[in-house]
C-alpha cells in the first residue's frame, strides 16, 4: 500500500534481458538517492513510476537495488524498461505513517497519453488522455495517480477515445518528481482512486436482482 507521495527519484541504471524471448521479463538496476536504501531490506515493497515492485538485491554502498519485472507487467506499465529514464520510487506504507496523498495500491489500471504540459503562471499545466475504460472513474476535483504521484483532477473532458483530465503541478511537485521530465506523446502509468473502483462495484451489484431465497433456511 501507498500514498502517492514520491520519497524519492531514481534513474534505471540497467537494463537485463531474463530470457531469450518476448514472453520473458527484464531485470532493472535503479540508482537513487543518497541514503535512499539505509531502512530497505530484500523483499520490500517499492513502487517505481506508481508500479509496486519487490526488491530482489541490494547494492547499498553503489546506492542500487534491483527488480525483476515480468512481461505482462511491462505490456501494462509504461516508461519502466528504458535504460537511464528516471523513475518516482515510493517506499511501502508503514502502519503508522501519516497518508498525505490518497490509497495508493500500486497496480496500474492504464496507460495514458500526456496531451498537453505547459507553465501557467507560476505552476505547470499537465493534460493526461486517460482510456476509454478509465474514463468513468474520474471526477472534478477527484485523486489520480500519474507515475506514482498522487495528483488532483482540475477538469474532465469526455471525448470520442476516453477522458482529457486537467491537473495543476505546483513548482514543489515539478521539481522533486519525475513529472517535470513529461513532454506531450508521452505515456504515463494511472491508477484510478480506490474509492471510485468500490462505488463501480456497488454501482453494478444495486443493478442485479436480489438473490433468491433458500427455503432450505
Amino acid at each position: 500500500m501507498f500514498t502517492g507521495i514520491i520519497t524519492g527519484v531514481g534513474r534505471i541504471a540497467a537494463v537485463r534481458d531474463l530470457g531469450s524471448s518476448s514472453t520473458y521479463g527484464k531485470r532493472l538496476s535503479i540508482a537513487t538517492p543518497e541514503g535512499y536504501l539505509d531502512d530497505v531490506g530484500l523483499g520490500d515493497s517499492i513502487a517505481l513510476n506508481g508500479a509496486c515492485m519487490t526488491v530482489t538485491s541490494l547494492e547499498p554502498a553503489q546506492q542500487l537495488f534491483t527488480i525483476d519485472i515480468s512481461a505482462e507487467s511491462l505490456d501494462k506499465t509504461a516508461g519502466l524498461a528504458e535504460a537511464d529514464g528516471r523513475v518516482n520510487l515510493e517506499k511501502a506504507l508503514r502502519a503508522n505513517d501519516r497518508l498525505g496523498g490518497h490509497i495508493v495500491s500500486g497496480h496500474v489500471d492504464g496507460i495514458g497519453h500526456i496531451s498537453h504540459f505547459a507553465p501557467v503562471g507560476e505552476s505547470w499545466e499537465l493534460r493526461v488522455m486517460a482510456p476509454p475504460a478509465l474514463a468513468r472513474f474520474l471526477a472534478y476535483k477527484g485523486s489520480i495517480t500519474v507515475n506514482g504521484v498522487s495528483l488532483t483532477v482540475n477538469s474532465v473532458a469526455d471525448v470520442a477515445d476516453g477522458a482529457e483530465i486537467s491537473i495543476n503541478l505546483i513548482p514543489h511537485t515539478v521539481e522533486n518528481t519525475a513529472l517535470g521530465t513529461l513532454h506531450a506523446g508521452d505515456r504515463v502509468n494511472l491508477e484510478i482512486d480506490t474509492v471510485a473502483r468500490y462505488v463501480e462495484r456497488m454501482l453494478q451489484a444495486g443493478a442485479l436482482p436480489p438473490p433468491k431465497k433458500d427455503n432450505n433456511t
